[in-house]
């Protein structure tokens, strides 16, 4: 199979196909027997198990080896038992287990709002907008966002329509709480999705996406390049059977010398485990990029088909569908973990605002893997005109983050709310953090005229250069 048919079949791939379920039942039913098998083992024995878990081993036992992607499907979206689906405990804030850039400062979404504003601006403002985010979380962002467009009579007057992709109805309640009240007061219309293909194509309006912290929690799987081509790494349940032996204190001594014991954690419910052979739906996403070919054998990686399915979605929604494609028919941001490469050894989980085994207690853990821009931009090529990743400090210092932080401080009515301000702004652009750790994509409907450097603006490269004289001044290309 070559990579541009991979490709095409990749693109044209629901995200649950049965050529794929058929792949993993014919290479679970093959693997319980002669299975390379890796030393990690999560769970404690002696916590019971969650709902999750109980599910996930049963599904084990009666199929076989499971992949990463129904893994991380299970734990976040069981309709009962998801992480992200249950209302007994917030996933979000100082109560949950992660907080976000949104839910820590206004300036964040203030700042997105201004750049997707401007979008439009650029576009000539004739048409109606409607604005559209993946994972909304708790509303935060999409609230600032709206607030910064309210204050432009005419793109308060433009907007019509908001779209939400959420699957949790807790956090859809949580939604409306939010941006009901501001929406009801300027005529905007709410509409919920389930998934972004229920949001149809319209050239006529100028649609305006935002993808904060939603990709890292797709479904993926995990693939390993062997000589024999890329064979997909499964979990299965019970110890390791390769694990050390290792020597209990207190121990009577024994002759029998079948018994070991784990140095990690001799009862541990999940290891992983590699598929004997390649199968078809492995070989299908190791060709699904030119990039992986060159990788040398024993290289894993992390390869989320739905990611690449969603970007490409997005995509056909900025794309004008005339045939001159004279203008663009919408922007987008997406900001996440990651960057410009594939990533191996990613996944993690967060629990308490600490990051934990992936394996610790499923389904009551937010679950996270790196986000590899590049197959993002793969996906929508031919589709859109891609600008960066840049770092999220480098993107809020462009906008004009001080700027904005000096006015909030201006009108702050003590001391103790400039401070808190002046904090919550460095934390979003801590080199050492979040600054670096977060990366934010723009994406432009392509077109056959170029862009602007105002269009491009803040997706552009510093360059230093010397100026006439010994001063030395700085320009900007894309």
């Amino acid at each position: 199979m070559t990579w541009a048919r991979s490709r095409r079949v990749l693109i044209g791939l629901r995200l649950n196909t049965p050529e794929l379920a058929n792949s993993y039942r014919a290479t679970r039913a093959t693997c319980t027997a002669g299975f390379l098998s890796f030393a990690r083992r999560y769970a404690s024995a002696s916590d019971a198990p969650t709902e999750v878990e109980r599910i996930l081993l049963n599904t084990i036992k009666a199929t076989g080896p499971i992949s990463f992607a129904t893994y991380i499907q299970m734990c976040l979206s069981h309709p009962t038992a998801g992480y992200y689906m249950k209302t007994s405990k917030p996933v979000i804030g100082s109560e949950g287990d992660f907080i976000t850039s949104p839910e820590i400062s206004q300036v964040f979404g203030e700042l997105l709002g201004v750049w997707l504003l401007s979008q439009w601006m650029y576009a000539g403002t004739s048409r109606e907008i409607r604005l559209l985010e993946l994972g909304p979380g708790r509303g935060t962002l999409m609230h600032d966002v709206l607030r910064v467009f309210s204050q432009f009579p005419a793109a308060r007057a433009a907007t019509k329509e908001i779209h939400l992709v959420e699957t949790s109805a807790a956090m859809r309640a949580a939604q409306e709480e939010k941006l009901s009240f501001l929406a009801k007061t300027h005529g905007w219309g709410l509409h919920w999705h389930d998934a972004i293909d229920q949001i149809p194509h319209d050239d006529n309006k100028f649609t305006l996406i935002l993808a904060h912290e939603f990709f890292d929690a797709l479904p993926f799987h995990l693939l390993q390049k062997t000589h024999h081509g890329w064979q997909e790494v499964l979990i299965a349940s019970g110890p390791d059977p390769g694990a050390p032996t290792v020597l209990k204190p207190g121990d009577r001594p024994s002759l029998d010398f079948s018994s070991k014991v784990s140095l990690t954690n001799a009862t541990g419910r999940f290891h992983q485990v590699l598929s004997p052979s390649p199968t078809p739906s492995s070989t299908l996403l190791g060709l699904s990029s030119t990039r992986f070919q060159k990788l040398p054998v024993g290289s894993r990686i992390e390869v989320s088909p739905a990611s690449f399915k969603i970007a490409r979605q997005i995509g056909e929604l900025l794309h004008e569908g005339a045939s001159e494609q004279s203008r663009s028919a919408g922007s987008a941001l997406i900001v996440d973990y990651g960057g410009e490469k594939a990533y191996g050894n990613s996944f993690r989980a967060f629990k308490d605002h600490k990051i934990v085994d992936p394996f610790h207690r499923p389904g009551e853990c937010d679950l996270t893997v790196n986000v590899d821009f590049a197959y993002l931009k793969e996906a929508s090529t031919g589709l859109a005109t891609h600008h960066g990743p840049l770092s999220q400090a480098v993107f809020l210092h462009r906008m004009g983050l001080q700027a904005r932080v000096d006015a909030l401080k201006a009108s702050a009515k003590d001391e103790e709310r400039k401070k808190s301000v002046e904090q919550a702004a460095k934390r979003l652009v801590d080199p050492t953090g979040m600054g670096t750790q977060y990366q934010i994509m723009g994406m432009t409907g392509l077109r056959k005229t170029d862009l602007t450097d105002e269009e491009r603006w803040p997706f552009v490269e510093a360059v230093q250069h010397t100026t006439q004289g010994s001063g030395v001044g700085t320009t900007v290309k894309q």
